[in-house]
This record gives C-alpha cells, sequence and structure tokens, in this order.
C-alpha cells in the first residue's frame, strides 16, 4: 500500500503521539509499503530542546518526510509547530497518488489531509490523540467552558468528515459520541517500542547510575499543567514521613518546571524530588529500570506511552482514575487513586514500597500486558484497517 500520513506533531517534537507515529511509519516500511510523511518543517532549536542530532529522523528506505512551512505556537515543550492550510497541498499528495490518507491532527495539517482526501477522492482515517476538554485550564476561568464546549464541537466536525476514526481509548469517543459524532470508528492502541522498553538493564547498576534510592517512583513526560505532576509532588511530601529513603524521579522538560522545581523547596523535598533532564528513549528505558514504581496524576491522558514504556520496562504503576488511565491501569498491573488526591496516591505508594513481592507481581503483570501493544501487532492491525478501509470506500464511491 501507499500510505500518506499527515500530522502537526512529529519528530523532533518529543512526546508519546509524535513517537507512536514515527514506530508506525517504520514498521509498515519494514513490511514494504510506502509511507510519507506531512509534518512542520522544524528549527535547530527544536533538535538541541529534545537533545537529538540535527538531522531527519531515519526511518526506513519505504519512508519519505516531507515537511511544510511551519510557524512556532506556544507549548509546554516549547517545540510546538503548526502548519497554516492553504487547501492546496493536495498537490504534492497527487505525484504521489496513496491508497488512503491517514490523519493524527485536526488543525493546520489535518485540513490539508481532509482537503487532499476530497479533491482525491481518497478514503481518510483520523486518528484523535487528544482529550480536548482537558486542555480547557490553559484559559482564564471565565472562558473555560467555552473553550471546552467549542473547541469539542470543532473535533467533532473534523472527524465526521473522515471516513473511519480511531483513538487510543474508549473514553475519547464516549465524549465524542454524547456530542454529536457519528463516523464508524474502532479503539486501536498506539505502538511501544519494546526493542527499547524492556528489562535487560541491571536494576542495581541503573540506580548507581542516577544515584536513586532503593524507594523511587518515577514519571516521565512533558512538565505541563495537564499533567498534574505536582500532584505527585505533594504524594511525596505525604510519603517521606513513612520512607525517609523515597526518591521521585522526573524526565522531561516544560513550561512547569520552576513552578514544580519551587512547590519541591517549599514542601521541603528539592533533595527527594530530582529533576533528571530530557533523555532519549534508551536512557529513559534504564532510569525506568533505576525506578521502583511508576506514577502518573494526568487528567488530560487519551492513553499514556509513558505508562505503558514503564510497564514494558517492569514497572508497576499507581495512576489517576481517570479518562484513559483506568482502559489501561487493571489489578494485574497497579492501581488508580481518585485524581487530584495526594493522600490517595500516597498511601498506594507506600503500600508498594513496603511489600517488594505485590511490586514485582504487578511489575511483572505490566510486563505481560503491553506484549500485544508491540509495534509489530499494532502494525497488523493497521494494515487490516487501512485494507477494509480502502475496500469500503470503493464500495461507496
Amino acid at each position: 500500500m501507499k500510505l500518506a500520513i499527515f500530522s502537526d506533531n512529529f519528530y523532533p517534537e518529543l512526546g508519546g503521539i509524535q513517537d507512536s507515529i514515527a514506530l508506525l511509519g517504520k514498521e509498515l516500511s519494514n513490511k514494504g509499503h510506502q509511507v510519507n510523511f506531512y509534518v512542520p518543517e522544524c528549527q535547530a532549536k527544536d533538535f538541541t530542546v529534545a537533545k537529538l542530532p540535527a538531522e531527519e529522523i531515519n526511518l526506513g528506505k519505504n519512508v519519505k518526510i516531507i515537511r511544510f512551512f511551519s510557524l512556532p505556537v506556544p507549548s509546554p515543550t516549547k517545540q510546538s509547530r503548526m502548519v497554516i492550510p492553504t487547501g492546496l497541498r493536495w498537490l504534492e499528495l497527487k505525484k504521489f497518488n496513496p491508497d488512503i490518507i491517514h490523519t493524527h491532527t485536526f488543525f493546520g495539517l489535518g485540513i490539508e489531509a481532509l482537503t487532499a482526501g476530497r479533491f482525491l477522492k481518497k478514503p481518510v482515517i483520523g486518528t484523535n490523540h487528544f482529550s480536548i476538554t482537558e486542555y480547557g485550564c490553559y484559559y482564564p476561568k471565565f472562558c473555560q467552558e467555552w473553550f471546552k464546549r467549542n473547541s469539542l464541537k470543532y473535533v467533532i466536525w473534523y472527524y465526521n468528515n473522515c471516513d473511519f476514526v480511531t483513538a487510543p481509548s474508549q473514553t475519547v469517543f464516549t465524549e465524542m459520541l454524547e456530542y454529536g459524532f457519528y463516523k464508524p470508528h474502532q479503539v486501536l492502541s498506539n505502538q511501544i517500542d519494546l526493542a527499547v522498553f524492556n528489562r535487560k538493564y541491571d536494576k542495581q547498576k541503573a540506580k548507581e547510575r542516577f544515584k536513586l534510592s532503593d524507594n523511587t517512583i518515577v514519571f516521565a513526560g512533558k512538565l505541563a499543567r495537564e499533567k498534574n505532576i505536582d500532584i505527585v509532588i505533594r504524594a511525596v511530601e505525604l510519603v517521606k514521613r513513612e520512607v525517609k529513603d523515597i526518591n521521585f524521579a522526573i524526565a522531561g522538560h516544560g513550561s512547569d518546571r520552576e513552578k514544580l522545581k519551587e512547590l519541591a523547596k517549599d514542601l521541603h523535598i528539592e533533595k527527594e524530588v530530582k529533576f533528571m533532564g530530557t533523555f532519549n528513549h534508551k536512557t529513559l528505558a534504564k532510569l525506568y529500570r533505576a525506578s521502583d514504581i511508576f506514577t502518573i496524576a494526568s487528567t488530560s491522558e487519551s492513553q499514556s506511552m509513558v505508562l505503558l514504556q514503564a510497564m514494558a520496562c517492569g514497572l508497576p504503576v499507581i495512576g489517576v482514575n481517570w479518562r484513559a488511565l483506568p482502559e489501561y491501569i487493571n489489578r494485574h498491573n497497579g492501581y488508580t487513586v481518585p485524581a487530584n488526591n495526594p493522600k490517595a496516591m500516597a498511601d498506594k505508594i507506600i503500600h508498594l514500597l513496603r511489600h517488594e513481592y505485590e511490586r514485582k507481581s504487578l511489575g511483572q503483570g505490566g510486563l505481560a500486558y503491553v506484549q500485544q501493544f508491540s509495534a509489530p501487532n499494532i502494525a497488523k492491525e493497521w494494515e487490516k484497517l487501512y485494507g477494509e478501509t480502502i475496500i469500503n470506500y470503493g464500495k461507496s464511491a
């Protein structure tokens, strides 16, 4: 097949969506498919922020990356960019003549994907990676409800113009269906790289490398408001009263870094809360191995790739009972706790740190659970869905 994939979020910008899209393209290329990515251009500083070499990512001989002029947009990672839609970029696709178009975004390049589908008479699959209403926290309180209502209307309009829609969790569709979404749809997970995220790194050596204690919890991701990292920091302050050598390792970068460091200082746990910086995947996998529990208090997740990566490295997980997290956290791999409740999270952290057998059992359960999300397995699902969508589009044309 010839596949055209559109996204406003792409390498070198850091994030689970970006990782998943690139990994999918690489796996489809390995299977002999031709994949063209249509993504924003980037600047040298975008590589610098991510601590990556300033060169294009190599996803295989069958993958071509076409970048369009883009503008920087404010974001916690300071890497986000947006392509202003012109309605003319379908001309670039005409030469490639794809069998199907897959859009991972509903803004700039997402509009170009819909336009290309109409002009070239090709089926369009849309993937919604966002729980859009959870981003109202970036707006003043007096207009948060307005933002939530109108942003959701726009998202539903967009995906109702696709031929088929996927999302990595049912919670995304539950909200969309309530507000007028009606297109054929399916939950389809993102994929993780089990060749990188696994248990091959020695735990004790990893702890020594990062100078972490035998009671370490970890989070990786954007240091952004919707991730609610402050909840975990407040939980750590409570845990310290019972577990004196508690460490909280935080990997990533973002606009909330200084606020979080100040909070840790105010709570007198600045030595326990360790801001590790931004890592590449191999180093991040080693950090997971150096840790004992993965924690996430985010209320904006449509899946959480870092959650699955941590499971793949053998960690038990503690997450909030909100959005997609309870779809992926179960009694075999971890615990869920109420959102915005540091005490509840602290209680579960203390419990797992004091019960080594259960901690290891849940870690083993998570490792077994995530095997289904390997890149080869998810690529097979996409091959099947692409084929079915092409056939159904032909019948309706």
